[in-house]
Parts: structure tokens; sequence; C-alpha cells
């Protein structure tokens, strides 16, 4: 089997890749609580012959699939979680609520990403089997990416011990290769307990919870002026001690998540954070318990992986899109409120250049048809504003990851419009696409298990004997998002 006949053995299976993305869309699980979506993969990949181990890291939702023997290992990440409160039509040009129980929805794709990695890991497969050769792949199924960095728990009780490579991909609005670093972040809740009483008659013996998650965020907000310009600090009041005014709030709660560059920056803000906190506690008299919810380290990208994903990229046909898909994608489009120029900004480092003659490319079009640029120069460094748990997988392991265009131009990650389109036949396309192009990367370290020496030799380059160390407490489970 050669690589032009593991394209066509994709082909042959996506129909049940399809039917596995989309019963998946239909679930829409959150975080840790996959328990149908999960189930589904084990399935499909026993059927393939893959060996299952279950509930990984303690993780009900957390499995790794495992076929073949000896080196080299490689490692494949997938997703299949979803966001809470995002529930839409599927194909639908405009915001509706799907006609289901459940009110959440995939609005980052995952169940797209979970079956596009499927795919490539089933080719590998079957590229091992018809060759006789030797080496392991090993699909990792990773809970809760979305609030819950299920990757970031796994790194920390080892998991991924033993892989020489890891690849994977994410779905988004243009084909290239993510060549970025990605923000660390921490994700903290913050419980005040005061002492209730009438608001009227005996105010004075009240102490107010919600008081004192009002100053806090007041001091965080005063912060954000004292801090490097590349942090994020975002919070949610996630109880509000009840609905009568007339009743002092005895308990209130705040979750906050605190992003940075690298992890030690995360850390000095989340210590100043607790601080203001602690000061909110004192000025209210009220009592209060900082729980440690999840971490997630920045990603450390890797040249040498991502060559290897942009050379498979770069011989793939690109997908034909019928008349009604165009049609379909071009009125997304004009519900979206971002700029083609935004997206390319953000893959592309802000290379004036590149975003302007990428944004000359796709003038006119809802679908990305093109490759964006990959830039070899190792002392090059874009950091992406957003965060993702494969940081913890990236200090570990040689990582490198892909996006291929699953959903029209400008379409806003965590928005309907994408929901919408992740049950589109355009998004399935896409992640055909993707597994494509990382079960060929595969292939290659396979065929010149050189690259993962060299891999290997490039993340400690970067890394600068700086080991990895876990920022959650041993101490801390994962916890679904209804559970916080």
């Amino acid at each position: 089997m050669n690589k032009s006949q593991m394209s066509n053995y994709i082909d042959d299976i996506k129909n049940s890749l399809t039917c596995l993305s989309d019963n998946v869309w239909d679930y829409a699980e959150t975080a840790f609580e996959e328990y149908k979506s999960v189930e589904i993969f084990k399935n499909l990949l026993e059927s393939h012959g893959f060996s299952i181990q279950d509930k990984v890291a303690d993780i009900d939702t957390a499995f790794v699939a495992s076929y073949g023997t000896g080196k080299p290992v490689i490692g494949i990440l997938a997703e299949y979680d979803a966001l809470s409160g995002m529930s839409q039509k599927a194909n639908s040009v405009t915001q509706e609520p799907a006609e289901s129980k459940t009110k959440n929805g995939h609005g980052c794709g995952h169940n797209l990403l979970g079956a596009g990695s499927l795919g490539a890991a089933l080719a590998v497969k079957e590229y091992l089997e018809k060759n006789n050769k030797p080496g392991t792949i090993k699909l990792f199924g990773c809970p809760g990416e979305e609030g819950g960095s299920g990757k970031a728990f796994m790194a920390r009780d080892n998991v991924f011990d033993g892989l020489d490579v890891a690849f994977c991909w994410h779905p988004m609005s243009l084909n290239g290769v993510l060549d970025l670093s990605f923000l660390a972040n921490y994700q903290i809740l913050y419980k005040f307990k005061g002492v209730s009483a009438h608001a009227a008659a005996s105010p004075h013996l009240g102490r107010s919870a919600l008081d004192a998650v009002e100053l806090m965020n007041v001091g965080v907000n005063f912060l954000r002026e004292h801090v490097i310009q590349e942090a994020r600090v975002h919070y949610a009041i996630t109880n509000t001690g009840g609905f009568s005014p007339n009743v002092v709030q005895a308990q209130a709660e705040v979750l906050y998540l605190i992003r940075a560059p690298k992890t030690f920056q995360v850390e000095e803000i989340y210590q100043r954070i607790n601080k203001i906190a602690q000061g909110a506690a004192l000025m209210t008299e009220t009592e209060l318990e900082i729980d440690f919810v999840k971490a997630c380290a920045n990603v450390v990208p890797n040249k040498c992986l991502g060559r290897v994903l942009y050379d498979n990229f770069a011989v793939q046909n690109f997908p034909k899109y019928s008349d009604e898909e165009l049609a379909f994608a071009d009125a997304i489009l004009k519900t979206c409120r971002r700029k083609v120029e935004t997206d390319l900004s953000m893959i592309l480092g802000g290379n004036k250049k590149d975003v302007a003659e990428y944004s000359k490319k796709l003038a006119g079009k809802s679908l990305c048809d093109v490759l964006l640029p990959f830039y070899d120069d190792e002392s090059v460094e874009f950091i992406l504003p957003g965060s993702s748990d494969v940081g913890d997988v990236s200090w570990l392991v040689p990582t490198a990851q892909i996006s291929a265009a699953s959903y029209s131009l400008c379409t806003a990650e965590h928005s309907w419009q994408l929901v919408s389109q992740a049950k589109s036949s355009i998004g399935h396309k896409g992640f055909i696409l993707a597994s494509k192009v990382i079960a060929g990367a595969c292939i290659d370290v396979l065929e010149n298990p050189e690259i993962a020496e060299k891999a290997k030799a490039e993340l400690k380059r970067r890394l600068e004997d700086r080991p990895y160390k876990s920022a959650i407490p041993q101490n801390v489970k994962p916890r679904a998002i209804s559970k916080l």
C-alpha cells in the first residue's frame, strides 16, 4: 500500500467516519461527559483491530487505542466534546436552536476533529498491516478540551509516555500548518461564603458574598493595566447567591480564566489575583475558598514535523464544492462579522506581505481553496491568542498540527454559524482532507524514523532542558461543567 492507495482507503471509509461525526454532533456532550460519543469511537476502533486502554488517567471518557508493534510510536490526538448553551440547527443560515433535548452544540467542530483523527489512525493501521511494517499507531481519545484541559490531566498522569511524535488538527476556515504557540492558562473558581440576613430589617448582620465577588472583579479590572499586554483575564459569575434582592447573599462564586504566553507568567498573575480575592474577603468579612479547576501549558511548535505535514498538505487534491455548498457558504459568510484578513493574520503571525497576498487570493470567495505558506525559520515564533491543551502534549513529545477548511471564511469559533456548518457536507470534506494529510505524515515518519529523531532534537533545543511540570496540583481531578 502506498500513499495514493491510503488516500483511496480513507475515501472508502468516509461514510462510516461521516456517520460517526454526525452522531457526535447530535450527542453534543460537554467536557468529561462524552459517554455516548466515546463509545462509538471505541466500537469502530475495535472493529478495525485496535486494542483499547479504557478510562486512562482515571477519566471515564478518555482512552488510548493502539495497533502495531515496535517503533516508531506515533500518536494522533482526537477530541469530541461540545460547548454548553450552543444548540443550533444544522445547515441553517439563521440562528435557531436544534430540535433536540440538549442545549449544547459543537461550536468548535470537535465532532469533525475526532472523525478526522480517527480516519487517519485507521488508514495508518491499514498501511502497517498491508505492508507488514514495524511501528505502532495510537489514537488518543482526549475529552474535555473545552474548559477541562483533558490532555493536561492525561499528560500529568503520564498517558503520553513512550510516544516518538504526535499529530493533531483542528477544523478552521483556512488550510495550513498551525505552526504557532498558544497561550497557557489556569482556570480557577473563587468561592465566597458570607452570612445571610434580611436586607432591610437587619442588613448590618449580613456579610455579602456577592459584594465580595463584585469587589474582586473591580480589583482584577484595575490589575489589567499592570500585567503584560499578551495576558488575558476572563471571568464569569457562576453563582450570584440567589434571586431575592431582600436577602443578603450568603454565597457567591466567580470563575476565572487566566492566560499568558508562558505558564510561569500565568502563575504570577494568578498569585496577584489571589491577593485581590483575599482583599475582597477581608473588606466584606467573608470566607474565601480558592478552587483550582484546571490548567494547560503553552504549545511548543515543531518545525521539523510542521514541514512534514506541509509537504503532505501540498500534494492533496482540495475538495470540490457543489453549487449548493457554495451557496450555503455564501449565505453563512454574509452573517459573519470577521474579516478574512483577521483570520489570516492569526495564522500567518501578522506577516503583512503574505496576509495581503492571500487576502487577494481569497477575495470574493466564501471557502478556502489555497494552502497557506509554511515558514522554516525556527527563530520566528507566532502566538495565537487562544489556548489548547495540546500544549501539555507538546512539552513531552514533538507535536505538530494543521488546520483544514471545514466551514466558510470568517466564521468565528464558538459561534452558531460554526455549529450549523459542523454537520454539513463542507465540514465532512474538511475532515477527510485532514485525515489524508495526517496519515501521509505518519507514513513519512514510519518510512523515515530519522524524522522523529530530528523532531526530538528540536524539542530539546526549544525547551532548553526545562523539564515539563504539570501546573495542575496532583489532588485536582477533572470535573464536568455541571460539577463546577
